[in-house]
């Protein structure tokens, strides 16, 4: 539940109540002391003669302090002035009620002040000149000034302005930690709002990416395979006459290659719709086992370790067998294969194996699909190598390393 905090909006209108406040109280208590001090005669004439005056000048110059001048440089010619004003109300009354305007003075300073070490410097020399008002009062009424009796005489005054200093700034300190604990809160609520919206946005572009990923995946793997079909059904029309055999390889191979294409589209249609049916990745690698060499004369002997990989990397191992099938069917006319998959140390090592034709190793032009390998492995942290010879096969080496274990 949110505590309760006053706006940042109240503050100045507050400030400008507080100040109303403080010059109405600033006049009922010179009132006050005019008229208590209304029968006192000093020097052969009635006080009031001068302590109206001077309560006219206070108020004067306190409305100027209060409401025409703004900053803190610009008032210290002010507080000049009270000090000079309240002097003479102390010598010219029976100083009832003085601390009573110094009160109402320094409540104006303390509510103006932004910093608790400018209140505590003016609270302390507002104690001091205090009894240094009294003391040059008393020294010229003709009385003896003495530092014990002054401020025995002073005491209820001066435990009255140490109690107003800290109720007063106590009060202004809690009310300022209001303001800043609602101008955090304001800019949580800000940044928090920001971080939500800012989260729907990521989590919109990181669904078109993973779609736009989905989508390279279909075009780069079931279009080429499909592409690859075709091609082969093609070229197993033009000699299934003169070579049936020939043509019957080509569409054994056309069979798989449909198969692999099937599974991308499967697995790409499972991703869209947020199904998780992942296999792991032995599974996921037997059943390419299996699609290639069910229903053709295709031999697949395996020796697949049971490892968990992180998607990008099985995604990797797993295309990386479909395209070493394939070409090893398509260019290399292979019947039999041996995979390999295994940990060791820190690194897994692949090995795909076929007893095709072969090629001259210097010569051979690698296709889209082996130089997409190497560039795949690389970013993935791994390597990709290829041996080979005339007659003698093609096989397949990928050094990846191993995830972190948890």
């Amino acid at each position: 539940m949110r505590p309760f905090t006053l706006g940042r909006q109240n503050l100045s209108g507050l400030i400008r109540i507080g100040k109303v406040l403080i010059f109405c109280l600033l006049i009922v208590v010179e009132i006050v002391v005019a008229v208590n001090n209304r029968g006192l005669y000093l020097t052969g004439f009635n006080a009031l003669w001068v302590i109206i005056p001077a309560e006219v000048a206070l108020a004067t110059e306190n409305a100027v302090k209060m409401w025409a001048l703004k900053e803190f440089k610009h008032k210290i010619a002010c507080y000049v002035i009270d000090v000079l004003l309240l002097l003479v109300l102390t010598y010219f009354t029976t100083g009832a009620l003085i601390s009573t305007l110094y009160i109402v003075i320094l409540t104006e300073f303390y509510i103006s002040q932004e910093k608790l070490s400018g209140s505590i410097a003016m609270g302390v020399c507002s104690v001091v000149l205090f009894l240094v008002v009294f003391a040059v009062s008393n020294a010229l009424k003709g009385q003896e000034v003495d530092v014990g009796s002054l401020v025995a005489g002073a005491f209820n005054d001066l435990i009255i302005l140490v109690l107003h200093f800290f109720v007063v700034n106590f009060t202004i300190q809690i009310y300022r930690k209001n303001i800043e604990i609602t101008r955090a809160l304001d800019e949580l609520n800000e940044t928090n709002e920001k971080l939500v919206k800012a989260n729907a946005e990521l989590r919109t572009v990181t669904a078109l990416e993973e779609r736009q990923r989905i989508a390279k995946d279909i075009h780069d793997t079931a279009g080429h395979s499909l592409t690859t079909v075709i091609m082969q059904t093609e070229a197993a029309k033009l000699v299934i006459d003169t070579d049936p055999e020939d043509a019957k390889r080509k569409l054994f191979a056309a069979n798989l290659q449909a198969k692999h294409a099937l599974e991308e589209l499967r697995e790409s249609v499972h991703l869209l719709s947020g199904t998780d049916v992942k296999p792991t990745l032995k599974e996921a690698l037997e059943r390419i086992i299996h699609e290639s060499s069910d229903g053709t004369d295709i031999t697949i002997r395996s020796d697949i370790d049971d490892i968990a990989l992180c998607d990008a990397k099985t995604r990797f191992v797993c295309n990386s067998l479909k395209e070493g099938i394939s070409n090893g069917l398509r260019h290399g006319g292979a019947t039999a294969f041996w995979f390999e998959f295994k940990k060791k140390d820190h690194s897994l090592r692949f090995l795909l194996s076929d007893n095709g034709k072969g090629a001259d190793l210097s010569a051979m032009k690698e296709g889209f699909g082996l130089s997409g390998m190497h560039r795949r492995a690389e970013s993935l942290g791994g390597s990709v190598w290829f041996e080979t010879e005339k007659d003698e096969g093609f096989e397949i080496h990928i050094l990846l390393p191993a995830d972190a274990e948890n």
